[in-house]
């Protein structure tokens, strides 16, 4: 079992950034590739990037270039810096297993709006 922890969501305006965290606990030996995944409003939960253990990393394409995906294996964080930031981006914003994220390891996700 895993679980996920995210952190640092919060209000910000078009084109602003923000940096989010997500440290994993338990058998997190288990899992190789961590991924970012994201729900808005109304829409299905879909995968904003991953990275695996060794630091391949891939990312949506709605947000290459805007967003970057990192990893600290010795703290079990991984983290999404999101730059220029739309009002499109809003939502809650969740860390699962990267390859095959699992319904029993989706925690509580951190909030993300952006909005002026």
């Amino acid at each position: 079992q895993v679980q996920f922890t995210e952190s640092g969501g919060g209000l910000v305006e078009p084109g602003e950034s923000l940096k989010l965290s997500c440290t994993a606990s338990g058998n997190t030996a288990s899992i190789n590739a961590i991924g970012w995944y994201r729900q808005a409003p109304g829409k299905r939960r879909e995968q904003v990037a991953a990275i695996a253990r060794d630091g391949f990393s891939i990312v949506q394409s709605s947000v290459e270039g805007r967003f970057t995906i990192s990893r600290d294996n010795a703290k079990n964080t991984v983290y999404l810096q999101m730059n220029s930031l739309r009002p499109e981006d809003t939502a809650v914003y969740y860390c699962n297993d990267g390859d095959n994220p699992r319904a029993d390891y989706w925690g509580q996700g951190t909030q993300v709006t952006v909005s002026s």
